[in-house]
């Protein structure tokens, strides 16, 4: 028998995140491991009127690509999927990787090629969706390997995604409602505001929001979510800051980030594992030296981390940044193929100060 909570992601899925209309396409990209939440979708999909594109992914092949692939191979956008980015009204991203160190052996430079292979297609995406022709959901569906790097067995780490959505609910789109109103007030009271001060164990770091606009990230998007986020004056922050919560980007593990910013740029990075890995994205452009991204984590059901970006950087009480692209509806203007959340806890010992007003204490919000 299914889990009933299945069929709720779904119907919040498509509802909530992605608000499908009759006649819509709308594609699903997910490994074969994600089957039972995918033809959920699909059904769920054809009972709106709206024409599912299933795209099932065999993971294997893309590592299979940047370990053997030529440099032209590599800097090839997937055809189908550039084809597919001008058509599509939306689109749904289930992660759902049975290996997510498939691509730790692979040298650096490949991956980073591959990236910026990828982002041809992602700044097509990103067009459309400011004219407001595409929208754009991700998920990530309970794995083994996700399992694993959490630390937790598959069963609990389950219950975990479960508990985060608010799929034990009833009526979870009520609850991702009730999460946007708490969280609009807190970026009504952002707004108009321009300096930020972070402050916490081997972190001093300002930065500058004058006339960015801060984005309420309520599950609309990222699924699960609960934080709202800006792009930060791209040559403001001057300081150093510590990332403290372990994690995983592209296979590699990272540890222990620290960096150093003047004038808005990366002139000081290293890390007590992963120090060779984040010196290579450090190069892979012009941007990816830069800040795209600001945020406040608000989900009060994450409350440890997974080794998960999409869950980590939603920790109540935490701060993140991102190096590389901004997201243009906030103002920022930085471009890169990277976009790499870290993230700063600050639930022990921690502040954050905004135009010398005290905003977040010891992970707690004391304003708004």
């Amino acid at each position: 028998m299914q889990d009933i909570r299945i069929g709720r992601w779904a119907h919040t899925l498509v509802h909530y995140c992605l608000s499908v209309e009759a006649g819509e396409t709308v594609a699903i990209r997910a490994t074969p491991l994600a089957a039972p939440l995918v033809e959920a979708v699909y059904r769920e999909l054809l009972h709106v009127g709206a024409y599912p594109l299933p795209l099932i992914e065999l993971e294997g092949l893309e590592e299979i690509l940047v370990r053997e692939g030529n440099d032209g191979q590599l800097a090839m956008p997937h055809p189908v999927l550039h084809a597919m980015a001008e058509r599509i009204d939306a689109q749904l991203s289930i992660g759902s990787k049975g290996n997510t160190k498939s691509m730790g052996g692979v040298e650096p430079g490949r991956i980073a090629r591959r990236r910026q292979a990828a982002a041809n297609i992602a700044r097509v995406l990103r067009r459309r969706e400011q004219e407001g022709a595409y929208r754009w959901a991700s998920t990530l569906y309970p794995t083994a390997a996700y399992a694993q790097d959490a630390e937790m067995s598959l069963h609990d780490f389950e219950e975990f995604v479960f508990d985060v959505c608010f799929l034990n609910d009833a009526d979870p789109i009520a609850r991702w409602k009730e999460v946007s109103v708490q969280q609009q007030r807190l970026v009504n009271w952002l707004a108009g505001h321009k300096r930020v001060h972070i402050l916490g164990e081997g972190t001093d770091l300002k930065l500058s929001i004058e006339d960015r606009v801060f984005i309420n990230s309520d599950g609309k998007r990222n699924f699960p979510s609960g934080e709202f986020f800006t792009g930060p004056v791209e040559d403001s922050a001057n300081g150093v800051i510590q990332f403290d919560v372990p994690a995983s980007f592209e296979g590699h593990a990272i540890e222990g980030v620290r960096l150093v910013l003047r004038e808005g740029k990366v002139v000081e990075a290293s890390a007590r594992q992963g120090q060779d890995f984040l010196e290579q994205m450090l190069e892979l452009d012009a941007g990816a030296r830069y800040l795209g991204e600001f945020a406040f984590g608000n989900n009060p059901r994450v409350f440890r981390s997974t080794r998960n970006t999409l869950f980590d950087e939603k920790m109540g009480g935490t701060v993140h940044l991102a190096l590389g692209a901004s997201y243009p509806e906030t103002g920022g203007v930085n471009q890169s193929a990277l976009h790499w959340d870290m993230v700063c806890d600050l639930r022990r010992s921690g502040e954050v100060w905004v135009d010398g007003v005290l905003f977040l204490k010891d992970g707690r919000m004391v304003v708004g």
